[in-house]
């Protein structure tokens, strides 16, 4: 099993859809597909509207993915995510880590794209 990983840019914002499972199998993969659209100053919006289920491996991922745009000083934005997701998110605390949007549309119209 594999996540798709769909980029675009859409002006100077980078959206990244994502279409499966993150967990044990295909968080590895995944972030090392991620980390290369992490540049400084960029911002990238990921959707997660395709995903169903993210596992503690698939949680660490992101926290990768976030700590690397720290570092950069570039913006990460999340979007999409299903009850499953935000639930498991929220009481892990990771939605601390991230600015959450509904979709991305609405983000898009934010950054006047």
């Amino acid at each position: 099993m594999t996540v798709k990983v769909n980029p675009r840019s859409e002006g100077d914002v980078t959206v990244i859809v994502l279409d499966g499972e993150i967990n044990s199998t295909t968080s590895g993969g995944l972030q090392a597909q991620l980390l290369p659209f992490i540049q400084p100053g960029v911002e990238v919006l990921i959707d997660l509207t395709g995903v169903s289920y993210v596992s503690s491996a698939g949680l660490r991922t992101l926290l990768i993915v976030h700590r690397r745009a720290q570092q950069l000083e570039a913006g990460i934005i999340l979007v999409g995510l299903s009850d499953e997701v935000r639930f498991v998110m929220n009481a892990t605390g990771f939605l601390d880590f991230f600015r959450i949007g509904d979709d991305v549309d609405s983000e898009l119209e934010r950054a006047g794209r």
